[in-house]
């Protein structure tokens, strides 16, 4: 007869914090296992001392390292994966011999804790429970005395090992935080609060319920005495209205082109994606805004920095947004919408133009970004050295009968075609109807270029013909190049437009 494994959450620290459940289940333990860091006791068996039966089988699983330093052939990700299943087969022994295995986690077991890494290898072999505990941001919380989120406000946890940038996009997105995983993070963490314009509203929490739990705000901080086991509290309600000052903007190098005016809609194209791929215009006019605007992919490019409030939206709603930007800038506000690519090639600055004569006294102005028909062009060789056209396969905006005649109208005028908007999760049937269409119209063995997320790490690009091109493989990442009579291929493989027609 096989044993029982059971994750117990033991909460944040105070004994008093541990629930009737796991006080009854420890009692009840045959072995008992618990975690340990590197020359340290288990805080672990600490909290849950009193609670040990007399006489219980004890299993210490001491770390072999906490940081990323270590000779393992296969660094820390190796030494600890290792570890992880020197652990699972030494639990494992105990329950193939029929004992009740329980397993001491701090705080509770599947939040950021170590033994859900044992429940992953073990709770498939044995029978499993588990056994929720206080975490340590609701004892954190409830120290600082915080409303943590109201009503519809949303609240992110975040481990303050993101990347800067990252961290203070997430932290000015949403209403209340948490951020686990301080230690060593610590200064980048302050950087990005800062930068999110949270770091006046943000509480740092050491130890919470512990009897030596430190409690200040996050500015008065040193950042050499944060341990591992601290984390920061923002409240949802320091995003309400009138709650607090809006923060003066973080000093920015002299910008080379003029920022935005009040009265006025800046509208701007990131490129296709990479960062070297802005150009330093759209650069400094993101310096000099104080609201950017945009489909949430798009707003999420935009650094955060102090002072800077960003509204993100959803894909099918681009009226809204730009009567959103326009009457921000008619209430004197510093607006920036943006768009992927170019903001002119099937982007924000046809919806902004469309509604602005809404608003009469404010101005728009465009500024050009790198477009994905030049990215993956550029990739190919040069498909669009000659004449060509472009056309969004997407049939939200224009009936799919007024693409299918452009589709045909560009074939007959021997033009090389660019298709935007090629496939959707949703919208299948197009890329494979205007393929069928085109072979009716041109020669199988066309010349086709599929770039998908050209500039990223995820680039990869196909050059194939129109008979051959599996249209299965199409999706919105995608833009297509259909070549000409005059698109050939170099030794080299790359794809050419010729110039003059004969």
């Amino acid at each position: 007869m096989t044993g029982r494994f059971t994750c117990v959450g033991l909460g944040p620290g105070d004994p008093e914090l541990i629930t009737l459940k796991a006080a009854r289940i420890i009692g009840e333990a045959d072995v008992v296992a618990y975690h340990a860091g590197v020359r340290k006791q288990s805080h672990a068996r600490r909290i849950a001392a009193d609670l040990l039966p007399v006489g219980v089988l004890e299993e210490e699983l001491r770390y072999p390292v906490t940081t990323g330093s270590t000779d393992h052939p296969g660094g820390y990700a190796g030494a600890i994966t290792d570890f992880y299943a020197a652990s699972a087969a030494r639990l494992a022994r105990h329950l193939d011999e029929g004992r009740h295995v329980v397993l001491l986690a701090e705080g509770d077991p599947l939040f950021y804790g170590s033994s859900m890494y044992m429940h992953d290898r073990l709770a498939d072999r044995f029978p499993t429970e588990v056994v929720p505990g206080v975490p340590s941001f609701s004892a954190a919380t409830a120290s600082a005395a915080l409303p943590l989120v109201r009503q519809t406000d949303v609240l992110t946890v975040l481990p303050g090992t993101l990347p800067e940038p990252e961290l203070a996009r997430r932290l000015a997105d949403t209403d209340g935080a948490i951020i686990m995983k301080l230690g060593r993070t610590f200064p980048a963490v302050r950087n990005a609060l800062a930068a999110a314009g949270r770091l006046d509203d943000a509480v740092y929490v050491e130890r919470a319920s512990h009897p030596d739990e430190r409690r200040l705000p996050v500015a008065e901080v040193e950042a050499a005495s944060v341990p591992y086991f601290s984390l920061i509290v923002v409240s949802g309600d320091s995003r309400r209205a009138g709650s607090r000052p809006v923060p003066a903007p973080s000093p920015q190098p002299p910008p080379t082109t003029q920022p935005a005016p009040a009265g006025e809609v800046l509208v701007l194209g990131l490129g296709p994606g990479p960062d070297r791929w802005l150009t330093a215009e759209v650069s400094d006019a993101l310096a000099g805004v104080d609201h950017v605007i945009g489909y949430a992919p798009y707003v999420d490019r935009v650094p955060q920095r102090a002072g800077l409030t960003r509204h993100s939206s959803g894909n099918t709603v681009e009226l809204d947004r730009a009567r959103h930007a326009l009457g921000l800038a008619a209430a004197g506000e510093r607006v920036a919408v943006v768009s992927g690519g170019d903001a002119g090639v099937f982007g924000m600055a046809t919806a902004v133009l469309e509604v602005a004569d809404e608003f009469p006294q404010v101005g728009v102005r465009v500024l050009p970004g790198v477009s994905a028909v030049q990215a993956v062009a550029a990739r190919a060789g040069a498909p669009i050295g000659g004449d060509f056209a472009v056309v969004s396969l997407s049939d939200r905006l224009k009936p799919w009968a007024v693409i299918e005649q452009r589709l045909r109208a560009i074939a007959a005028a021997d033009l090389v075609l660019a298709i935007y908007n090629p496939a959707s999760r949703s919208r299948r049937e197009q890329v494979v109807a205007a393929q069928k269409l085109l072979l009716e119209e041109l020669p199988a063995d066309r010349l086709v270029v599929v770039g998908r997320d050209v500039g990223r790490a995820e680039e990869s690009l196909t050059v194939t013909t129109l008979g051959a091109l599996d249209a299965d493989s199409i999706d919105m990442k995608c833009l297509v190049l259909v070549g000409s009579s005059a698109t050939s291929r170099t030794a080299a493989g790359q794809v050419w437009t010729a110039r003059s027609v004969r």
